[in-house]
């Protein structure tokens, strides 16, 4: 029986700079393009690694290589996003599962059956177009709601015609590093009545860099009996992650609902659709339970 070499630590090193030099050259193509919200880099990066690891060095494994050239580029970009961290968090399982869905159909075609290569490469390539252009994209306006109860002692319209008082975040994801709401400036209901909230400053790369400011600035558009529609007019604070709309308050009695609108920014939608509405839903949540304690 033949025997396999163990390829030297030299050739492995090889075969990771290949792919790190292949998401590298693809992320510049993106950022360029400014493309780097849509599947072409979430889909797109971790199949080029995948890809690059299979065709330049044809390792034994590629599935093996690639989703280690994928965790050493994840460690590598970590320390240089900041609180952009918490979008390397959330996208890894995306490109751990691309990776692992490119390199098992090359290992499976050179071993078993060349045919698993031509039935993933159009999936894939389907998967890279969504948010590339207006006719590949998907809808992108959510909506989610959350509720709380309020205490038996709290005028909830009262409550919302105050600036509101911030206390501790207490979901585990919005902890993970999302900007934490610090004070509000700005009261009462009236249609043209502003709020302007100013959450934990963003810290930007470089030793001594200053931080930087983040605010949101919502106006009351609408109002009504136990209504009032806060609509967005600034926001530093969430734009490059979400293109938050409106926050509407509804209530009746000692219920209290908050509805976020927004639009969607990443794709694909499949995976990061679900994670900006259970984000915005806990946002949400917080932000009602805020106004009835």
């Amino acid at each position: 029986m033949e025997t396999e070499h163990r390829k030297p630590p030299r050739f492995v090193l090889v075969v990771v700079l290949a792919g790190l030099f292949a998401a590298y050259l693809l992320y510049e193509v993106l950022h360029a393009g400014h493309l780097e919200q849509t599947s072409l880099f979430y889909v797109g990066i971790p199949a080029a690694i995948a890809i690059t690891v299979a065709v330049t060095a044809r390792p034994k494994s590629a599935t093996g290589v690639a989703m280690a050239t994928i965790t050493i580029g994840l460690a590598l970009a970590g320390p240089l996003l900041g609180e952009g961290v918490v979008c390397l968090l959330m996208s890894a399982p995306l490109f751990y599962f691309i990776g692992l869905l490119v390199g098992g159909a090359i290992d499976y075609a050179r071993w078993r059956d060349r045919q698993a290569v031509a039935i993933v490469a159009p999936l894939l390539l389907v998967a890279m177009l969504e948010g590339v252009t207006p006719a590949t994209s998907l809808p992108r306006d959510e909506e989610v709601t959350a509720a709380a109860t309020a205490a038996r002692d709290v005028d909830i319209e009262s409550a919302l015609a105050r600036p509101p008082v911030f206390g501790l975040i207490t979901s585990p994801f919005l902890r993970l590093g999302f900007p934490r709401p610090l004070i509000a400036q700005g009261q009462g209901l009236a249609v043209g009545d502003t709020r302007t909230i100013a959450f934990t400053p963003r810290r930007s790369l470089g030793i001594g860099a200053p931080l930087e400011p983040r605010a949101l600035t919502l106006r009351v558009a609408e109002r009504g009996p136990g209504r009032a529609v806060f609509r967005v007019e600034h926001d530093t604070t969430a734009a490059r992650w979400m293109d938050l709309r409106e926050a509407e308050f509804r209530w009746r009695g000692r219920r209290l609902e908050v509805t976020f609108r927004y639009r969607r920014t990443f794709d694909p939608s499949w995976y990061f659709g679900p994670l900006q509405r259970y984000a915005a839903t806990q946002a949400a949540g917080y932000l009602a339970a805020t106004f009835t304690s």
